[in-house]
């Protein structure tokens, strides 16, 4: 446990613009250096470098690596564990920047419990980052959210437990000094708590996560992209993303997952923010249902549009395809589809079904 007093720890908070909320995620961190993000984080001048060598070729989480659904009545104890990663990857072809993640993708990995089971959580963050992290869950009743018992730092591991008391659909992410721009930089993901009975049989899920990026230099220009504070603070993104790089899960980029005509399907979505909501709408259909806030323990929305969801939330959907062509998923604050990244698509794939939709009447 930390030997710094609960009020100089305070100041020293509040001298970097962290808010006594952000205690609980720091109180236990053997040897963290409070102060470390602050360095990390002041613009570089000139305000770009050139491209840097990346550490991996893909950060964007694949929409299709989803647990699968809990098929049994009984509680157990689930064992999860998680690398925190801080990696240099592409934004787009050209542009770098230094991500910090979960299992080295964005979102972090989906974790799927049954209501009343046990979930004992190791994180490990990663030798030769520059930062301490921790994890903070939305289905944990407990201080932080684990965010105290998981604190660590560079080359250590920590391991908690909690019970999984109620159902939904939760955001996890970082909660360190800086946290918004740790969620930023890609640190954060959703936990499934399914409700006791299971939830109703689809024939696909997919899992989306979407967040705004702040750096230097505006979006699309080619270099190596320094995070913004100020930005941040101004909540002005260069990007706002799906999965973690511009329109990373399109056909022009790593393909799109699809379904059949005739298939249902069920979307799993994470607002990571740190700061904007999210207007989440599927071009070419509705949402047949949403269970809004992850919420369900209650009925859902019928036939919706466009449902909002707040950063540090989640959503669950489902639709359907009656008709083959591409389904867009997007933020319906549109300039962040056309200017900054937002987008990704399920394909629907078929015969076409003119009683529904005839493109040359």
């Amino acid at each position: 446990m930390s030997t710094i007093p609960t009020a100089t720890r305070r100041r020293v908070l509040e001298a970097l613009g962290v808010g006594t909320a952000a205690l609980a995620g720091c109180a236990s961190a053997p040897g963290a250096k409070e102060q470390s993000t602050e360095a990390e984080t002041t613009p570089q001048e000139p305000a770009m470098n050139a491209a840097q060598q990346t550490d991996v070729d893909r950060i964007a989480a694949d929409p299709t690596d989803i647990p699968d659904p809990i098929d049994r009545s009984q509680p157990k104890t689930v064992s999860v564990e998680m690398t925190t990663k801080e990696q240099v990857a592409e934004i787009e072809s050209g542009v770098t920047y230094t991500y910090m993640t979960f299992d080295g993708q964005i979102p972090g990995p989906m974790v799927r419990v049954r209501r009343g089971d046990t979930v004992e959580l190791t994180i490990t963050n990663e030798e030769g980052n520059s930062m301490p992290h921790n994890i903070d869950l939305h289905a944990v009743r407990g201080p932080g959210g684990g965010a105290e018992a998981s604190m660590v730092t560079p080359g250590q591991t920590e391991t908690f437990r909690f019970k999984a008391t109620y159902p939904g659909a939760f955001i996890y992410h970082c909660a360190v000094p800086n946290l918004d721009m740790h969620i930023s930089s890609g640190m954060f993901g959703m936990i499934l708590v399914e409700p006791k009975d299971g939830l109703p049989e689809v024939d696909h899920e997919f899992y989306f996560g979407q967040h705004e990026l702040y750096t230097t230099g505006e979006a699309g220009e080619k270099g190596h992209h320094d995070f913004d504070m100020d930005a941040m603070a101004a909540e002005d993104p260069t990007y706002v993303l799906m999965n973690g790089e511009k329109y990373a899960i399109t056909p022009d980029r790593y393909g799109a997952p699809s379904i059949s005509v005739g298939d249902t399907a069920r979307v799993y979505f994470v607002a990571g923010g740190p700061n904007l909501d999210s207007s989440f709408h599927p071009i070419g259909s509705v949402w047949d249902e949403v269970w809004q806030q992850g919420s369900i323990a209650g009925p859902p929305n019928k036939f919706v549009q466009t449902t909002p969801v707040k950063p540090g939330s989640c959503a669950i959907a489902t639709l359907h395809a009656e008709v083959p062509g591409p389904i867009k998923l997007v933020d319906h604050a549109l300039s962040r589809v056309a200017r900054k990244g937002m987008m990704a698509v399920i394909n629907r794939e078929g015969s076409a079904n003119p009683d529904v939709f005839e493109p040359e009447a």
